[in-house]
């Protein structure tokens, strides 16, 4: 495994055998012999998580215990392909009780998971919040029922209905400063709570609207919401997403900390310029202040905004990795 996080998708051992999917007989005898993980969508999507004693050396800390069918509880059933020709299915039902588990999601666990548990882990939650939507045809209204493995769905004339996956920009905002006092431009959601004490600020993030570039989007939405323009747009890098089912397409960019900031109130209830060293204080566990009072929280450390802010914090010589990558252990806490 390489220095990643679920932001990648893994290469090698895991096969998404979509050839497979539409195969009713080949899926129904995969079953059979399937490893399987339970995953609770109404409950957040939360999955069973077993603590490692120490981390591996690739940095993974936790394992996502699974199980035989034959022992898997009643559910909905998802085919995520095969690991090492193991099938792999994922189940929709309350999670069961297992000892020297814990349990965790996606935004909680996915940086401490290795590649291939972290992206299937990804599937798993994105296809069972598509599910949990679904449950009728946006076109007629009628009744659906999975198929093809649960990667569609199916009314009673048979008209499918596959998951969508809704583009999304996250635009770090920054001054090009390469020391210390280097500053990014970070915004706190409306309506700005506080909890335990602390208010999370990441970098501008919206949904593409239709006719739009990504590119587009991106100044569009820092100028909608934080009021700032931007120069020097670059792509960083994207990410599956599952919250409910995005792809998140990473940017970073120029702009002027003299230009006053204009938030959009109910968009953004503060935003603020942090500099390099704060940043790098912040991934560290340290306290920051904020603009708005409370310390500073950052985005999940398994989300590309995390991703984007500790590469930048590393400085330009440290941007060989700007999405995907396994945060290391002098970049803060899990």
């Amino acid at each position: 495994m390489s220095d990643r996080t679920a932001a990648l998708a893994p290469q090698g051992s895991w096969d998404r055998c979509r050839h497979r999917r539409g195969d009713e007989r080949w899926v129904d005898d995969a079953w059979r012999r399937a490893s399987v993980l339970v995953i609770d969508v109404p409950g957040g999507g939360d999955v069973l998580v077993r603590d490692s004693d120490r981390p591996d050396a690739d940095g993974a800390s936790a394992t996502l215990p699974l199980m035989d069918s034959a022992d898997a509880p009643p559910g909905e059933r998802l085919f995520l392909g095969a690991i090492d020709g193991t099938p792999v299915f994922a189940v929709v039902a309350p999670l069961p009780v297992v000892a020297g588990t814990g349990r965790g999601n996606l935004r909680g666990i996915g940086h401490r998971l290795a590649e291939t548990e972290a992206a299937l882990l990804t599937v798993a939650t994105a296809l069972g919040n598509w599910h949990a939507a679904a449950g009728y045809s946006p076109a007629t209204g009628a009744v659906t029922r999975p198929v093809t493995g649960g990667w569609a769905r199916a009314d009673d004339r048979g008209d499918l209905v596959r998951p969508r996956v809704d583009p999304a920009v996250l635009v770090l905002v920054h001054d090009g400063g390469s020391g210390p006092d280097g500053r990014c431009l970070l915004a706190h959601r409306a309506p700005g709570t506080m909890v335990a004490g602390t208010r999370q600020f990441s970098s501008v993030a919206g949904f593409v609207e239709p006719g739009e570039s990504p590119e587009q989007a991106a100044a569009r939405e820092v100028a909608e919401e934080i009021g700032v323009t931007l120069t020097g747009l670059r792509y960083a890098g994207s990410q599956a997403w599952p919250y409910p089912g995005c792809l998140m397409l990473g940017f970073r960019a120029l702009a002027d900390p003299r230009e006053p900031i204009r938030t959009d109130p109910t968009e953004i209830a503060a935003a603020g310029w942090f500099t390099r060293r704060q940043i790098a204080e912040a991934l560290a566990g340290a306290p920051v202040e904020t603009v708005a009072g409370g310390l500073l929280a950052l985005p999940p450390r398994a989300s590309l905004a995390w991703s984007l802010l500790a590469d930048w914090a590393r400085g330009p010589a440290g941007r060989s990795a700007p999405t995907g990558r396994r945060p290391a252990a002098d970049e803060g806490p899990a």
